[in-house]
């Protein structure tokens, strides 16, 4: 009997699993090694050191892991999220636990959905769907009702080092001013073909060393994008009754906190704070035709101009236009580029985001391979730069807050 393809099988099964146990060890390897490095030379005189937790603190929550397109039937992943509700129908939990969300067959007979572009299909058919369970939460972020500011950034579960180089950058937890700033993540789950098991594993354990990590059941892919911003207004307005103000954006961009703090000040100030909304507005743009686009809509799924919206890469607003944004949100249907939902919802609201010059989500010029790009002095006068790598991000924040960088002059922002 031959047996050469017997033991073939066996050293590819062993094989198979020292790379996924290499993929946690090295993972692991690589957060201890961030958090130890340098002792932190990048924060501001007024920053607070955020305190470590063990597992024993926030256990890790175990949760079955599925593979198919929206995490259908996904059963709750455990007693913490309880279905309590107030008397004016408010939960006060995440009382999302069980999804049963098959697909609309009322949308299959409909002459436009035979047309519509096949890569589609799935967004369609499913986007009824809205609320998913929860994997991993934290109520008590704003538990204490002191937050002034929530940082809340974008990211997938492989992007430990951009979520690292965050934490020690502009998404520090700490006090400026008596003004307390904190950070959470938004999570989905990995998509189809990856170490689904493993990959969760790791981020339990991220999770249980920084606490700072929301995840939900559904499949971290870009049109999935949209459920990350009706989840967390959900959440939202749940958990942070107290919160004044929401920074949200990608985990590669680069943030002044000074700035941004400043910003929201200066509209506290002048009273223009209860419906704020700002960042890089984009005004009278079209669906993009261009199938070989990320952003490519058919007309099909949507054939009118867009109402002005923000970049997504990061935008400040008000912890009442938030509130008020969940509640229309629930009546405006879903769309597969998040940043244009959300200027759906807030043209339903009649709210119209504010231009601002300090936030370039396209970069400082649009020309990637201008000098510009990477010119410290821009930096220290803007809020949001988009897009930079987690080395540059780190590189930039350093000489930016070097006591010896000199600018000849700071841009008002």
């Amino acid at each position: 009997m031959d047996m050469d393809p017997f033991f073939r099988r066996k050293r590819a099964g062993l094989v198979k699993s020292l790379l996924s146990l290499s993929l946690i060890f090295a993972s692991v390897l690589m957060i201890l090694k961030l958090r130890l490095s340098e002792k932190d030379a990048v924060g501001t005189k007024h920053s607070q050191e955020a305190s470590w937790c063990g597992s024993d603190c926030f256990p890790s929550i175990k949760a079955p892991v599925q593979s198919n397109f929206w995490r259908l039937n996904a059963a709750a992943p455990s007693n913490r999220v309880k279905s309590q509700r107030v008397s004016n129908g408010i939960p006060t939990s995440w009382d999302a636990q069980v999804l049963n969300c098959s697909e609309d067959e009322s949308v299959k007979n409909q002459d436009w959905f035979r047309r519509l572009d096949p890569r589609f299909h799935q967004f369609v058919l499913h986007r009824h769907c809205r609320y998913f369970p929860m994997l991993i939460n934290h109520p008590e972020k704003c538990a204490d009702g002191e937050v002034h500011l929530l940082m809340v950034v974008k990211s997938v579960i492989e992007q430990h080092d951009r979520r690292e180089v965050v934490r020690k950058t502009w998404g520090k937890e700490l006090t400026v001013d008596g003004k307390k700033i904190n950070t959470l993540f938004l999570l989905g789950t990995p998509t189809t073909g990856k170490d689904t098991k493993n990959l969760q594993k790791l981020i339990e354990y991220e999770d249980q060393i920084y606490k700072d990590i929301l995840q939900w059941d559904f499949m971290d892919t870009f049109f999935n994008l949209t459920l990350k911003e009706v989840n967390f207004l959900k959440w939202f307005n749940i958990y942070c009754p107290r919160v004044k103000f929401i920074f949200k954006g990608d985990d590669d961009v680069f943030v002044s906190t000074h700035n941004l703090l400043e910003l929201i000040s200066f509209k506290e100030q002048e009273r223009k704070d209860v419906d704020l909304f700002v960042g890089d507005t984009i005004s009278k743009a079209i669906p993009i035709r261009n199938r070989q686009s990320k952003y490519y809509i058919p007309k099909e799924l949507y054939d009118q101009p867009y109402p002005p919206y923000v970049g997504g890469g990061g935008f400040v607003m008000s912890s009442h236009l938030a509130r008020r944004l969940f509640a229309v949100s629930e009546d405006v249907e879903l769309y597969p580029i998040d940043d244009v939902f959300l200027g759906m919802c807030l043209k339903k609201l009649n709210v119209a985001p504010e231009l601002h010059s300090a936030f370039r989500t396209f970069g400082i010029t649009r020309h990637k391979v201008s000098s510009l790009n990477m010119e410290p002095c821009f930096y220290k006068s803007l809020i949001v730069v988009h897009k930079l790598s987690a080395q540059e991000l780190l590189r930039m924040w350093r000489i930016v807050h070097n006591k010896d960088l000199v600018c000849a002059q700071r841009t008002s922002i």
